[in-house]
């Protein structure tokens, strides 16, 4: 007779490795060579991270599957920032080969913006704020951006990054749409007595009917 050990089966490959910091630095918030990262993603949100909550910035100087060369903007004028990350082929994780050192410049007022401070930076920053309350107004999300980071970004910006925090939280609107008959099936079978009722209407482009295609009108 054969045993099945299903928690192995369903394993990720080279679990090992999944618990590899997703932002690898030391204590002291400096990195350092031999820190490892689980994914090119990895590194690239800590470079992300690390530049802007010290108000410098970074050119890539060679991006590649296996490597991740990048140098401070102003590198040779002071400052001679520059990071090396590699694939390690036979462990599946990238580490750092090479660091001179950390920045000798800083910033110490609030800016209006960083280049590297994107919607998708903000989107995984605020994503537990929109996960307690996905009707935060997005000036509480800007206040909290300010804090985190100590910028101030553009309405526009943060609003995008709530929008997509609460896709990747509570999914989209043509997930949540194909999801109400099982959500109403499922209220019905929990309440035998309940009757569920829902209208749709025709779905205009401008003044053009769009074929094939209903709204939502209301539930009761």
């Amino acid at each position: 007779m054969r045993v099945l050990y299903l928690e192995a089966m369903h394993a990720p490959e080279f679990s090992e490795y999944m618990n590899t910091a997703e932002i690898s630095i030391v204590a002291d918030g400096e990195f350092a060579v031999g820190i490892k990262f689980s994914s090119r993603e990895a590194v690239i949100r800590a470079m992300k991270d690390y530049t802007i909550r010290r108000g410098v910035d970074y050119w890539v100087y060679e991006s590649e599957p296996l490597t991740f060369y990048a140098k401070y903007t102003q590198y040779g004028s002071g400052c001679d920032w520059l990071i090396r990350v590699s694939m390690m082929s036979r462990k599946y994780c990238r580490v750092i080969r090479r660091y001179n050192s950390s920045h000798t410049c800083t910033r110490a007022i609030i800016s209006q913006d960083h280049s590297k401070l994107d919607s998708n930076t903000i989107t995984e920053a605020v994503k537990p704020l929109v996960e307690a309350d996905p009707l935060i107004k997005v000036k509480s999300v800007i206040a909290e951006v300010q804090s985190k980071f100590n910028y101030t970004v553009s309405y526009q910006k943060v609003w995008l990054a709530k929008q997509k925090s609460v896709k990747k939280i509570f999914g989209g609107w043509e997930a949540s749409y194909k999801a109400l008959p099982i959500w109403f099936e499922a209220m019905c079978h929990k309440e035998p007595s309940a009757v569920v009722h829902f209208e749709t209407m025709p779905a205009y482009q401008g003044d053009d009917l769009v074929t094939d295609i209903r709204v939502l009108h209301r539930v009761f």
